[in-house]
């Protein structure tokens, strides 16, 4: 049984009349008389009553109507489906963050593909810091990640892609009662033999290997006495006085009682937060939600042109 013979058998049902029916289906009487004949073969019943002057369904026809009708809005169904998900309409979108720096931008995303393209099913993994989300985007684990990258000399793996979305810079986070915090700018090498608290080595954070080489920078490597995984974690040791650290400015928003920011003395050190996707990912839900994410979240004008 093949599509093309329940799809005579509905139109010559619905009609009642072979002429009519075959130019329904655009098709010629003869041929469309032929599938009948051998779809009634292979059901070994008689779908039809027919006589020179009418066309009346039998019983096994009235029966066989629903059934046939299902199965061609099912396979409708399936073919708009495919044709969709081709599109771009349906699909779904992994994608990697990493928390409080990712607070603002993240929802802007979302929420846009929610009204947009809701049939688009954005899976969400937090904790992904750049490094790690840089290397699942480049094996295929994640479709895309929220990253920074180095404003100077951004380096990617190979077949990965980036957009800039923001720029931030590295600003230190005190203790409310620290001798530093009556600075207007701290000085980073002022933080020299101060305790730190961090994230894991372990993370794949940006951050942390920006601490890191801003502290050998000014002459010294960072005393790491504690270490917590996420940003809000990190700013509650500091503001319980276990130490010091360096975040970034999308963390400010995170006020905790016995905390203070401060800037660092000198030029701006800063880190580009970008979007990051394989340039052969096959995704059409993919490529839809990148060409929202060019609405939601524009690469800032300052920053188009590097």
């Amino acid at each position: 049984m093949e599509l093309r013979h329940l799809t005579a058998f509905v139109a010559v049902a619905e009609e009642l009349h072979f002429g009519h029916a075959a130019r329904r289906l655009q098709m010629a009487q003869p041929p469309l008389s032929q599938r009948i004949r051998q779809l009634e073969k292979e059901l070994g019943v008689q779908l039809f009553e027919r006589n020179t002057r009418s066309v009346r369904l039998t019983s096994a026809g009235r029966s066989f109507l629903e059934p046939a009708r299902m199965v061609l809005e099912s396979v409708d169904a399936a073919r708009r489906a495919a044709r969709a998900a081709g599109q771009g309409e349906y699909g779904r979108v992994t994608v990697g963050f990493a928390g409080a720096s990712s607070h603002e931008t993240l929802p802007l995303l979302t929420s846009a593909i929610r009204v947009s393209h809701p049939g688009i099913e954005l899976v969400l993994t937090g904790q992904t810091y750049a490094n790690a989300a840089l290397a699942r985007v480049a094996d295929g684990s994640l479709d895309l990640g929220f990253v920074r990258l180095p404003a100077a000399q951004p380096t990617t793996p190979p077949g990965v892609a980036t957009r800039v979305i923001d720029e931030e810079e590295l600003v230190c986070a005190v203790p409310s009662d620290h001798r530093l915090a009556r600075h207007g700018h701290i000085p980073v090498s002022a933080l020299a033999g101060e305790p730190f608290v961090s994230f894991p080595a372990d993370t794949g954070s940006s951050l942390r290997d920006a601490t890191f080489l801003t502290c050998e920078a000014a002459g010294f490597t960072p005393r790491i006495v504690q270490e917590a995984p996420d940003s809000h974690t990190v700013l509650a040791l500091v503001a319980a006085g276990v130490g010091v650290t360096l975040t970034l400015t999308s963390c400010r928003h995170i006020q905790q009682t016995g905390l203070v920011y401060r800037p660092l003395a000198g030029p701006p050190i800063r880190l580009r937060a970008a979007l990051a996707w394989r340039t052969d990912n096959p995704s059409a839900a993919l490529r839809t939600v990148l060409a929202m994410a060019e609405k939601a979240l524009p690469t800032p004008e300052h920053l188009a042109a590097d």
